[in-house]
């Protein structure tokens, strides 16, 4: 039989109708008055997203080049920065920084848990020699928010710049980055953007600016100065990929049309649908407090093989939810919510999981998950998340 896929990973997302007609737009030149004009008109909007009201560059990379690309712009060989290490990315922003040969003093958190502000804090006060803290907003291994806005409060004034991850975070959940006092936010294209991989973004605040021009860039295409230059005259230092800027476009059109703060109620009502029905099956989720807004990880019962599951709700089911990554494979479900995706979606990969445990394992769950699901998605839309962001650390 065949089945519409249904694409609830956590990245790449589903593409809605008015981006992947931009995609499709016939090309035009990255140095002319179009493109130009195209770039121009981009700028308020993506100030608008990320809460700043300094420029936000567009690369053409994934959000690991957006992560090396701040790395080797912002901190000379030998400095020694802070890593917040919970999960597959923390691990990642540790080997970018000891790439670019820097000392890394590595915080680890436990897999599922956020981490302790206090921590942080007190490892900065204990050594000024610290210059900069690398952390992610969304661990997207995990499902997990860590508190940013608790970091970004507790070790202001400091000399260490506060460098944030919000692959998984930006356009989903709240994170106005100069509300918050965040050095640098990042993005990436496929998540709550609702684009392809390949582009992503980023914004620096002043003081990072201020850093990265006395900062030799250690990258010969990843030079943040002088990708800030370019963008005066709204162009990008290399070749542009033009028809994700396009689509780019056809995106903060629909999130500025809908408003943000409707999108992040939404996302979080899609998550309280996600944890709740997740609960109904009698199922434990891997992240109890502090979970992200646009995935949310479910724990599999003993002797189920989580490989096997996923291939099931796939060609049986038409949905593509992704798995635990390096010790949690085959352990864990990540099911997205995040970006085109509504309710519907979620209660599809929610039945695709039943019925796939049944299969895979004899796992018999409960009918009535779908009435439970629904009923907390109805409250949240109505409560709305509660104040931002803070919001984040609410418990489900």
């Amino acid at each position: 039989m065949l089945n519409k896929l249904r694409l609830l990973t956590p990245g790449p997302t589903p593409l809605p109708e008015e981006v992947r007609l931009a995609l499709s737009r016939d090309m035009i030149h990255h140095r002319k008055k179009d493109f130009k004009k195209l770039m121009a008109s981009l700028q308020e909007q993506l100030g608008d997203l990320f809460g700043t009201s300094g420029p936000v560059l567009p690369l053409s990379c994934s959000g690991t080049g957006a992560m090396t690309a701040t790395v080797y712009s912002l901190f000379a060989p030998g400095e020694k920065v802070l890593v917040v290490e919970g999960g597959k990315f923390g691990e990642r922003w540790r080997k970018i920084a000891e790439s670019r040969g820097l000392t890394v003093v590595c915080l680890p958190v436990p897999f599922g848990r956020a981490v302790d502000p206090g921590r942080v804090a007190a490892i900065i006060n204990e050594d000024s020699s610290i210059a900069g803290i690398l952390v992610q907003s969304c661990e997207t291994s995990t499902g997990i928010l860590h508190p940013v806005d608790e970091i970004a409060r507790r070790t202001k004034g400091r000399n260490a710049l506060l460098i944030v991850d919000g692959v998984s975070a930006v356009g989903i959940s709240p994170l106005p980055m100069d509300e918050l006092g965040l050095d640098c936010l990042l993005t990436g294209s496929q998540k709550g953007l609702m684009l392809p991989p390949g582009l992503s973004l980023l914004a620096l605040s002043p003081g990072a600016w201020k850093k990265a021009e006395s900062i030799r860039p250690g990258c010969f295409y990843f030079n943040l100065p002088d990708e800030r230059k370019k963008l005066e005259s709204n162009q990008t230092l290399f070749t542009t990929p033009v028809n994700l800027i396009f689509g780019l476009k056809a995106s903060m059109d629909l999130l500025l049309a809908e408003s943000l703060q409707r999108i992040y109620t939404k996302q979080w009502a899609l998550t309280m649908l996600a944890r709740q029905g997740a609960k109904a099956l009698g199922l434990e989720l891997f992240a109890p407090e502090n979970f992200a807004w646009g995935l949310t990880s479910i724990m599999l019962p003993e002797g189920v093989d989580g490989v096997k599951l996923l291939e099931i709700a796939e060609t049986e089911y038409g949905v593509c939810m992704a798995g635990g990554q390096d010790d949690l494979k085959g352990r864990l479900v990540r099911l997205g919510h995040m970006g085109w995706v509504d309710w519907s979606d979620v209660l599809a990969g929610l039945y695709a999981l039943k019925y796939a445990l049944g299969k895979v394992g004899g796992y018999s769950a409960s009918r009535d998950f779908m009435e439970a699901a629904m009923s907390a998605y109805n409250c949240a839309l109505e409560t709305g998340p509660g104040i931002v962001p803070s919001c984040s650390r609410m418990r489900s």
